[in-house]
């Protein structure tokens, strides 16, 4: 077969590896995964993962902080034992208590902290707490300790909450799918909702609040969503990733801190400034040869993938004519020191989208929506209470 000139412009799998090595170091891989906080407690595992948490903290304690601690959760309770707390969306609840708790136990109130009813996390299940989505979901799970032994309050609160959410998540669901606004923050947002509104409608179940059968339609509903808005986020990345190459050998400049690496690749230019693996760059205002932007920060890298640690972690003090660039989406970026021939680019970018999404653990999403009947009627006869240690 005679090799057209545009094979000439088919990347070589390194050349790509190395490039998703970069990104994965520089931590701007997206990660779309459910996480795993919500995948623990939200499942038939929850009492023992609950109790897990409690006995560890309570192990890391002194025997005086123990008896504050116990003291504190029994005063935000009201009781020594919550009515299904070791079940679903109320083990969910507890769990972020006790770690809120324990904080301000182990760290003293004397030091100006708030109290534990008052405190307000910036992220919770890897979404931000000032979104709509997120909001409603840390308000709600700051009400159930106080209302879990009352079962008519909580069901109405419940209910009200299933409702507030059910909307939401309609409407953030649009957004993405006709209004444009798809990104990583929006479907990490519409996930950790809908899991956590497909909890509550199970929890509404076994406070005989509505009928079992809902839980089958929203739980297709979801699933059937899920799948279309994948399709729509890959379309998304396919149109953000956009990547330059370097233009030739880099003179790295020494300092304090820093360190040298080679890698053994060819396509990579050696002999460049890295930061260790510890550390994180200082960029100034418009400097994109930072490790990425201030919205890459919350990222964990939770599927395991081992990466080319031969990788650099990122550039520093190159001349920006030099440098290649990596944009995954707006505010994830990195310069890099990987040379190949500009053609290459288009092909280099549609090969890191599927290396992308290879790295989500999409699976672990689609089964959290595929409950197998005999799974959901467990879910449904949890009557786990959970019992705090007296004090």
């Amino acid at each position: 077969m005679i090799l057209t000139a545009r094979s000439l412009c088919l990347p070589s799998a390194a050349t790509v590896q190395e490039l998703f090595s970069v990104a994965r170091d520089a931590n701007i891989i997206p990660d779309i995964s459910l996480d795993p906080v919500l995948t623990t407690f939200l499942s038939l595992d929850s009492s023992a993962a609950l109790q897990h948490q409690y006995g560890f903290l309570q192990r890391s304690m002194s025997g005086e902080q123990q008896a504050a601690f116990n003291l504190n959760l029994t005063a935000e309770v009201g009781s020594c034992r919550v009515t299904y707390g070791g079940v679903g969306v109320i083990a969910l609840a507890l769990s972020l208590l006790l770690d809120q708790v324990a904080q301000h136990v182990v760290r003293g109130s004397a030091e100006g902290l708030p109290s534990p009813k008052g405190s307000r996390a910036e992220r919770i299940f890897g979404i931000s707490t000032s979104s709509r989505i997120g909001s409603m979901i840390h308000t709600y799970l700051s009400l159930v300790p106080g209302i879990a032994n009352n079962e008519e309050k909580m069901a109405e609160t419940t209910e009200l909450y299933d409702n507030f959410l059910n909307l939401e998540l309609i409407d953030h669901y649009e957004r993405m799918t006709t209004k444009k606004r798809m990104s990583t923050e929006s479907m990490q947002q519409w996930l950790a909702g809908a899991a956590f509104h497909l909890h509550l409608r199970i929890h509404q179940v076994r406070l005989r609040s509505v009928p079992s059968g809902s839980i089958e339609s929203l739980r297709l509903s979801y699933k059937t969503g899920l799948n279309r808005l994948v399709h729509g986020y890959v379309a998304y990345l396919r149109k953000n990733v956009l990547e330059t190459e370097a233009a030739g050998p880099l003179k790295a400049k020494t300092g304090a801190g820093s360190r040298m690496e080679n890698s053994n690749s060819s396509s990579i230019s050696t002999n460049v400034m890295v930061y260790p693996a510890h550390t994180t760059p200082n960029a100034t205002a418009g400097d994109n040869r930072s490790c990425g932007d201030s919205g890459s920060g919350e990222l964990r890298g939770r599927n395991g993938t081992t990466l080319n640690t031969s990788t650099p972690r990122c550039i520093m003090e190159e001349e920006d004519s030099e440098l290649g660039l990596l944009v995954i989406e707006p505010q994830r970026k990195v310069s890099h020191t990987i040379q190949h021939h500009p053609c290459e680019s288009p092909a280099i970018q549609q090969a890191l989208v599927a290396h992308i999404m290879k790295s989500q653990d999409l699976q672990r999403n689609r089964n959290f929506f595929l409950y197998p009947e005999k799974v959901l009627q467990s879910l449904l006869k949890q009557r786990d209470d959970f019992e705090l240690k007296a004090t």
